[in-house]
């Protein structure tokens, strides 16, 4: 039976007034995503000017990742209940708030803070953009706006790092502007969208936001993420402290599974997640997370730290990853549109993304950056090849009722896989310089007290002190793309057990838009997906 359903605002939008607030859309998600890769190659440097360490670096960047991951789902639900331009506008606002408490950040600890708060909105953009794109634009002529889509995430992947590089490099400037860059945008996406975006407010009557199930997930989550982060550092791995944290990681996600496998609008749908491609997407996702996130963000710090570039010439080094990325996405998405067959690409792409990152698995401080740069491409191709097709897979075995359920959690355990892989590999990274330097300092006949194994300001440091740290964090970081690789693997296995399947022309699955249509008789109601099809083969006719 149909769910009962209130609607508010009856007039569809033109196409020119789609394009529009579609405008207003791209800025906002364009913010959302400049706010990860801007500090990239920024962070070595903020974090210096900070006095932090290599946790508080990680953890700069995991903040961001665990609140955005753990709210998208309930900002998800939060649509179904209220207006959809109302909830985009209230996000804004919190990445506002965010981002101006970032860069007014005095230490590690409050910019830490700030991020996690700025997640928050960071969560409720991604969810909302797409919902909103989703409520003005049919599927069916969805496609037609994608170039759009992929033209600012590849502007704001490629071009963020390269923007905190300048910003931190211009002295009138300084780091404090990698926060507040994306303010003034994002005050124009707000007003834009206030005076462009018409949606209506389209409210199921019987739903319930899981909140206990969404606290459950982030409370078990975070305490694993903070177990990895101090773990062997200020407790042993056997330890009361660990078993503590991991059974109690361990006993909230088995709550929070309990909890949703009973509620009635979960925040993850089991029922989903069993189907064979879905847990399949999910596992090949949370790999390709895991590996690309957490890989990812080191190299940055790689670059200079390791290698002692500035960030400007760090965000330079890592475009041919983005140009491996953009270019794999686009060349794989018109193969896959011409053949039908998506199995073939994501398999080929996880093979090579493995390839990338072994092949980054051998750099230390001293490797050629012709080297560095071709495996990065390599990276980038595999990540272009199996990231959005992976999604793409599921949404062609379920039912129309179900993409959005179904393509948000394979997004939330991707963005899951990216946080647990950042703090995994943050905290290896971490151990690893702290041996190496300690060991060095020491055969150096240098003392191992108070002096630098844990600062990021490298500028502070004496000049034989600059080498050894440098040495060691260029060294250590092929050791954490190696377990990139490993993680990879994972991704491989996913892809190979995937069944080959032709992608779908239709608009829904054939028994579950039959079944739809006779539901929505039998309540009395207009059979709405066929209504749809008909007014977008209209539409697409006229157009033509």
């Amino acid at each position: 039976m149909s769910a009962p359903t209130t609607t508010t605002g009856d007039t569809p939008m033109t196409h020119r007034q789609t394009l529009e607030a579609l405008s207003g859309l791209l800025l906002v998600l364009f913010v959302a995503m400049l706010s990860g890769t801007v500090v990239s190659t920024a962070l070595p440097k903020i974090i210096g000017a900070l006095n932090g360490s290599q946790t508080q670096y990680t953890w700069v960047v995991t903040a961001t990742l665990l609140t955005a991951t753990a709210t998208t789902p309930i900002w998800g639900k939060l649509a179904d209940l209220f207006n959809k331009k109302l909830l985009v506008q209230v996000a804004i606002v919190v990445f506002l708030v965010g981002s101006v408490v970032a860069g007014l950040a005095q230490t590690a600890g409050q910019l830490i803070a700030a991020r996690a708060f700025q997640g928050i909105g960071v969560g409720g953009l991604q969810a909302l953009v797409q919902v909103a794109i989703a409520a003005m634009i049919p599927p069916r002529e969805r496609g037609r706006y994608n170039g759009y889509l992929g033209g600012v995430m590849a502007v704001a992947t490629v071009g963020g790092p390269l923007l905190g590089g300048l910003i931190v490099d211009t002295s009138w400037l300084g780091w404090r502007w990698c926060f507040f860059v994306g303010v003034p945008v994002a005050v124009l996406a707000l007003i834009l969208l206030q005076v462009t975006l018409r949606l209506p407010t389209v409210r199921r009557d019987n739903v319930k936001i899981d909140y206990l199930g969404a606290s459950l997930i982030a409370a078990g989550v975070s305490v694993l993420l903070i177990w990895i982060s101090f773990v062997d550092d200020s407790f042993a791995w056997v330890s009361w402290q660990s078993a503590a944290m991991v059974g109690g990681s361990v006993l909230l996600l088995a709550l929070a599974v309990w909890v949703e496998a009973r509620a009635d609008e979960p925040v993850v749908p089991l029922d989903l997640v069993r189907q064979r491609t879905t847990a399949l997407a999910i596992l090949g996702s949370l790999a390709v997370g895991m590996a690309m996130f957490g890989g990812a963000v080191f190299l940055g710090q790689y670059f200079q730290i390791g290698r002692g570039y500035s960030p400007t010439e760090a965000g330079l080094l890592t475009i041919p990853m983005m140009a491996g990325v953009l270019g794999s996405s686009i060349v794989a998405g018109r193969l896959i549109t011409r053949t039908g067959k998506i199995k073939p690409y994501i398999l080929v792409g996880a093979v090579v993304l493995v390839a990338g990152f072994a092949l980054l698995g051998t750099i230390d401080h001293e490797t050629s950056l012709v080297l560095v740069g071709a495996a990065m491409f390599i990276v980038g191709v595999g990540v272009g090849m199996t990231m959005q097709n992976l999604v793409l897979a599921v949404q062609n075995t379920v039912s129309l009722k179900d993409i959005g359920a179904a393509s948000s959690t394979v997004a939330f355990f991707r963005s899951l896989g990216g946080t647990i892989g950042v703090s995994v590999l943050g905290a290896v990274l971490a151990r690893r310089v702290t041996e190496q330097i300690t060991t060095d300092l020491a055969a150096a006949g240098m003392a191992t007290s108070g002096g630098g194994t844990g600062s990021l300001n490298i500028d502070a440091m004496p000049a034989a002190v600059q080498q050894i740290v440098r040495a060691a964090y260029g060294d250590a970081t092929g050791h954490i793309f190696l377990i990139s690789a490993a993680i990879a693997v994972v991704g491989v296995l996913a892809a190979a057990l995937l069944k080959p399947v032709t992608l779908r022309t239709s608009l829904d699955l054939p028994d579950a838009a039959s079944a739809a249509v006779a539901a929505d008789a039998v309540d009395g109601a207009p059979a709405f997906d066929q209504v749809d099809v008909d007014a977008v083969a209209k539409e697409s006719s006229a157009r033509r």
